[in-house]
């Protein structure tokens, strides 16, 4: 069974910083690609950050500007996402994700897997 387990949200105060893990079981991870995406209230979920496996390449929504960095650990079978000089308006749902295609991963329908959230609540 192919469990994604999100950790790491919580409240920050504006221009601070949060590292958001997802632990991945049930699949070879070094052979899937890995994103993250975030969901506000009353609004469509949101890609944030991409890392494939074939290549190591990664990409950010056009929001983040040098904000975040994603990175991943094949060996511990993790992703991360470093959040820094965050804003209120990243105030959502946090949500990663993973899939076996190297490509279109700023779609969310390319991924077959997901976690259940981990809420990130920026305000002062």
């Amino acid at each position: 069974q192919v469990q994604l387990v999100e950790s790491g949200g919580g409240l920050v105060q504006p221009g601070g910083s949060l590292r958001l893990s997802c632990a991945v079981s049930g699949l070879t991870f070094r052979s899937y690609s890995a994103g993250w995406f975030r969901q506000a209230p009353g609004k469509e979920r949101e890609f944030v950050a991409t890392y494939n496996w074939n290549g190591g390449n990664t990409g950010y929504g056009e929001f983040v500007k040098g904000r975040f960095i994603i990175s991943r650990d094949n060996a511990k079978n993790t992703v991360y996402l470093q959040m820094n000089s965050l804003k209120i308006e990243d105030t959502a749902v946090y949500y990663c994700a993973a899939t076996d295609q190297s490509y279109g991963l700023y779609s969310a329908s390319r991924y077959n897997y997901w976690g259940q959230g981990t809420q990130v609540t920026v305000s002062s």
